[in-house]
């Protein structure tokens, strides 16, 4: 952006100025909040959000300088939530990639259990199956460990971590045993989803680029929900 383009130090100072007004007349809507879905919080809440996204945009455009919020917007990867409000069961949906990258000592890994396993009175090559192909060996260091454990191990084992997802989704009744376990992941609703945690090395570029002065695109305001603390 040119000089001639930029914000001045006055405009940045009143578009903080603004913020500041916003968070008291949200902080007041919340403080006479009339049930749930009050209008005049989410009315609140969205100045608050609009203040916060100008006073951002000025304030790097004047000083390269970013704030610690993000607004959660309407691209965000889940839908609105649209779960019972108190639930009596959930479920912990979780998937970690890893990537084989020492094959030689996953296989050796595999051999030192298979054989612990086998005992001291175990015939001669007993539990050579078991570094005998990738294949097997995954199958006795998973049959071994917790997946957590492998999670904290993993380079014990030759394994690089990738993407990993936690879902938490809510439910109105446990299901029965033995309900789902043929396709354990396929009748997943994002919309029931309470909570979610991922792990990715695509925000360890963000940060980088952050870092690197390039200021990664800024999401929109959003009809709900609290600000979230980026870990800017």
């Amino acid at each position: 952006m040119s000089d001639a383009a930029q914000p001045t130090a006055a405009e940045v100072r009143a578009a903080a100025e603004a913020v500041k007004a916003a968070l008291d007349r949200h902080l007041a809507a919340v403080e006479r909040r009339s049930g749930e879905d009050d209008p005049a919080v989410y009315e609140a809440f969205n100045e608050l959000a609009a203040a916060a996204e100008e006073y951002d945009e000025l304030l790097y455009d004047r000083y390269d300088e970013v704030t610690p919020f993000e607004i959660p917007g309407g691209d965000d990867s889940l839908p609105p939530y649209t779960g019972p409000e108190e639930p009596n069961a959930l479920s912990v949906l979780i998937r970690r990639d890893y990537a084989v990258v020492e094959p030689q000592r996953l296989l050796a890994q595999a051999g030192r259990i298979a054989d612990l396993d086998a005992g001291p009175d175990a015939d001669e090559g007993a539990a050579d199956g078991a570094g005998s192909s990738v294949h097997a060996a995954l199958g006795v260091l998973f049959g071994e460990f917790e997946p957590d454990e492998i999670a904290s191990r993993h380079k014990e084992f030759g394994l690089d971590e990738g993407d990993a997802t936690l879902w938490v989704t809510a439910a109105d009744e446990p299901a029965e045993p033995g309900e789902w376990l043929e396709a354990p992941f396929e009748d997943a609703d994002p919309q029931r989803v309470v909570c979610r945690f991922d792990v990715s090395s695509v925000f360890d570029d963000e940060l980088d680029d952050e870092l690197a002065g390039e200021r990664p695109p800024r999401p929109r305001p959003a009809t709900d929900g609290p600000l979230e603390d980026a870990g800017r």
